[in-house]
């Protein structure tokens, strides 16, 4: 049976282990942040993310969120900066048990969930429109290093 707890400080070897799994699965030619660094943002004393864990008797996927906000709709919902299930346990069903899990431990008031996902990932948009995503039209963006620097 599949179960799904919120993740502890012992767990972050295994939320960096699964992060460093998706960016491989996604292509990516990096290394993800030290565990450091997710200790610290996720289990210190104002935590920025939360995450959940499912798990048999080997950890099957994660899913790491944070608040967020809609000025549109005046609303709190819940942004997915990663979800992640093993190549073992795709197709039954832990995605959906891990989206579910985690509306259940918010406790903002979440009226909605918002995630980026690569055009590319076909499996993974496929997922999404099965749970009911559909596309906002709007591109991610990002300002960092030096161009951030000199605001």
């Amino acid at each position: 049976m599949i179960s799904y707890r919120a993740a502890r400080p012992a767990d972050v070897p295994i939320l960096r282990a699964m992060l460093q799994a998706l960016a491989d699965h996604d292509g990516g030619n990096y290394t993800v942040g030290p565990e450091a660094g997710l200790l610290q943002h996720g289990f210190g004393p104002r935590p920025l993310f939360w995450a959940i864990i499912a798990e048999t008797e080997a950890p099957l996927g994660m899913v790491i969120y944070y608040p967020d906000y809609s000025t549109h709709r005046g609303e709190a919902g819940v942004y997915v900066q990663d979800i992640y299930v093993s190549d073992a346990a795709r197709g039954l069903g832990v995605g959906r048990g891990l989206m579910a899990e985690m509306m259940r431990q918010q406790d903002w008031g979440a009226c909605f969930i918002t995630l980026a996902v690569s055009s590319e990932n076909a499996v993974a948009n496929g997922f999404y429109a099965r749970l009911g995503f559909r596309k906002r039209g709007y591109e991610m963006m990002i300002l960092e290093g030096k161009a951030m620097e000199t605001l």
